[in-house]
């Protein structure tokens, strides 16, 4: 079995595979307080309460865009599960051609979802791929027809426009992301609700289609994320939806590198 960690700005994913198969995976949120102690102790438990046994966990893969928990997560594996994890660097194991002008700035992740998208949605088809990675941070990526990162686009998600909101505007109350049930809000709230969601929604269909012109103007585009759940069923796009798009390009990752 194999343990993929993926070490994001507001959850730690842990997913555990059998072979090609993900057989369960587990959010926890990124707390930079952790130790390492804490941190195994938790998914010990969790492999535990899924009767996972440790020892069949042969593997390790991680990605990590937060630098501090990055050797806590190192020495989280070393002593819990006796091993050295693989850490994606998208410059040396991840093979994937990066032609970004600086490789070494391409987030882990954002490489882990381009491999697993054109591995299982691209290869073939001779078209270009455009990732969204509908979160926290917002980030849309390109991959070309032949497997090549090309680069992408990075927004602030809606939450963050909501906290800004809030923390910016005296009269404004702290409202969180939904889908209303109007576009016309009768309310400040739903006046908010309205921008937050659909001007999202808005800002997701503009940047795909002028990534897609940009590349050729047949490109498929995948979603994953936190809110992709939420925004992609309002938008012809958007063609396949993927909550472990990242987890699944760790794994290809790993065997790439085994």
């Amino acid at each position: 079995m194999l343990l993929a960690i993926d070490v994001g700005n507001t959850n730690i994913v842990f997913g555990v595979f059998d072979n090609r198969t993900l057989v369960r995976s587990w959010r926890l949120l990124t707390l930079r307080e952790r130790t390492a102690d804490e941190v195994g102790l938790m998914v010990i438990g969790l492999l535990g309460h899924e009767r996972i046994d440790l020892a069949l966990v042969d593997g390790v893969v991680m990605a990590s865009v937060v630098p501090p928990l990055t050797p806590i997560m190192r020495g989280m594996v070393n002593r819990y599960f006796g091993r050295d994890p693989l850490i994606v660097d998208p410059t040396t194991n991840a093979g994937m051609p990066i032609l970004y002008e600086r490789p070494g700035e391409v987030g882990a992740d954002r490489i882990a979802n381009a491999i697993a998208a054109y591995e299982q949605y691209g290869g073939g088809r001779d078209a270009p791929l455009i990732i969204a990675d509908l979160g926290t941070a917002t980030t849309f990526d390109a991959v070309t027809a032949a497997g090549e990162y090309l680069g992408g686009v990075i927004c602030p998600g809606p939450q963050i426009a909501a906290d800004a909101l809030f923390q910016r505007a005296a009269r404004l109350p702290r409202v969180d992301v939904r889908k209303p049930g109007q576009v016309v809000g009768r309310t400040t709230v739903g006046a908010i609700e309205s921008g937050l969601f659909w001007g999202y929604v808005g800002m997701v269909e503009g940047l795909i289609r002028r990534m897609s012109d940009e590349l050729g103007g047949n490109a498929l585009c995948v979603a994953t994320g936190g809110l992709a759940d939420m925004i992609a069923p309002e938008t012809m796009l958007i063609r396949y939806i993927d909550a472990d798009l990242t987890l699944h390009g760790l794994r290809i990752v790993w065997q790439r590198n085994h």
